[in-house]
């Protein structure tokens, strides 16, 4: 036998006495995959078993697996299947008094310490699996629990097929855009499902991309988009307002323009009743000059004056491209030369760009137009928000860095959002084993 595997296998061997990093989900894995040893199989009390449909894998409170269906010498069994690292773990976990596990029908486990009593006396079937795993699937199962790499299967990624990776990003990005929309439909609720009113708020948090994202959406939510469409004709206006309520307007301005905003907002805070929000909720240490929330503030009261139905100028977009030109928006003739309040600046455009347009359809327009797609059963608005990232450059971030570096290519944002996913839910939380690349390292 060649060294490298002798090394493998005594590292499985020692594993197997020693098996203090093994978690119950390899277990589960084994079982659902049915990568264990089947022949001859038997009970601890020596009955024949046979695994006729191992049952269905449950992530909830109760058994691992429903309605598996077996057959224990000559008697078929319907129900549930329990499984521990010990057979102790049954009493310890309280399963004895709960009336959920009175339907198991088999016991699996890594080891039998003890044997189990069913309530009414009899014994409880138990399948030990300690010396039915493969070696090297144990070995590769030691090394993904045991490795400390930036991701557990780094140095194995090679030999992972690409129709693997392809598929399992699909999934990933499903996963994604459904993660993406978690906030949205809280925002759905709060305004009993009105989407225009939803997504005006949700657009706002995304001109305030990270930093600011939070005063962004108080904002906008102080501001009903019925309110905001009144003086959507006004530019002027709308200013007033969205500076006003972000609490951005003082008395004792010196310049004519922002001093007409604050008794414009004088006005309209007295007609409308507004409270302002606290001025100091807003953060611009340490950003570019192009993302102060001033500027950005400006920004979304232009596109607002452009574009009061945002959610149905996105619905009804055919591409990438028109998206963009819906943020080729340009602030006040005040804003060519500042960046802030009475502080002047280069004379530049302030239009938001690509950049930003790109931000939306990945943090907002996409997953929401996904979401909207599902709830109502319309496949193609799905599919199209799958599009429009494909159709986006990735992101530039460390996630997408380390990918690159491992050789895994991130061509668009469509794989970009699909790693970050992966990274981020599978890899830093090491479910390897509920992941198709590292069941597909297991299967080397």
């Amino acid at each position: 036998m060649p060294k490298r595997h002798t090394l493998s296998i005594f590292g499985a061997l020692s594993f197997l006495n020693h098996p203090t990093t093994m978690k119950e989900d390899f277990l589960h894995y084994l079982w659902k995959q049915r990568r264990f040893d089947l022949k001859n199989l038997q009970t601890t009390d020596h009955q024949t078993l046979e695994i006729l449909h191992p049952g269905e894998y449950n992530t909830h409170a109760g058994p691992d697996f429903f309605n598996a269906r077996i057959r224990i010498g000559n008697t078929l069994w319907a129900g549930n299947i329990e499984m521990h690292l010990r057979a102790s773990e049954w009493l310890l976990h309280s399963h004895h008094t709960d009336p959920a596990y009175d339907n198991v029908v088999l016991h699996v486990v890594f080891e039998e310490d003890q044997a189990l009593l069913r309530n009414n006396g009899e014994p409880l079937p138990c399948l030990v699996l300690r010396h039915r795993i493969p070696p090297r699937l144990l070995e590769s199962y030691r090394r993904l629990e045991q490795e400390r790499n930036w991701i557990p299967c780094q140095n194995s990624l090679k030999s992972v097929p690409e129709i693997v990776w392809n598929n399992w990003l699909d999934r990933m990005l499903v996963e994604r855009l459904e993660h993406s929309t978690t906030a949205f439909r809280g925002l759905l609720a709060g305004t009993n499902r009105h989407w225009e009113e939803a997504f005006y708020q949700r657009m706002a948090w995304n001109f305030g991309l990270k930093v600011n994202a939070s005063p962004f959406l108080q904002m906008a939510r102080s501001l009903p988009l019925t309110l905001v469409g009144r003086h959507r004709n006004s530019p002027f206006q709308l200013e007033a307002l969205f500076f006003g309520q972000a609490g951005l307007l003082r008395p004792d301005f010196q310049e004519e323009y922002p001093r007409a905003l604050h008794k414009e907002f004088q006005f309209l805070q007295h007609k409308y009743g507004f409270s302002p929000m606290p001025g100091a909720s807003w953060k611009f240490l340490r950003l570019r000059p192009a993302n102060f929330p001033s500027l950005r503030i400006a920004q979304f009261a232009a596109l607002m004056h452009q574009k009061i139905h945002l959610f149905a100028e996105m619905m009804e977009a055919p591409d990438v491209a028109s998206i963009e030109q819906l943020f080729t928006v340009t602030p006040g003739e005040y804003w060519n030369n500042h960046y802030v309040f009475e502080k002047e600046s280069k004379p530049r455009p302030k239009i938001p760009g690509k950049d930003l347009a790109h931000s939306a359809i990945v943090n907002s327009i996409a997953p929401v137009l996904f979401l909207y797609g599902k709830e109502h059963a319309r496949i193609d608005w799905q599919q199209k928000a799958m599009d429009w990232l494909e159709a986006l450059p990735p992101e530039s971030n460390t996630v997408v860095s380390g990918w690159s570096e491992l050789g895994i290519k991130v061509t668009n944002a469509y794989r970009s959002q699909a790693l970050l996913q992966l990274k981020n839910c599978y890899c830093n939380a090491r479910r390897c084993l509920e992941c198709a690349v590292g069941n597909a390292v297991l299967r080397e």
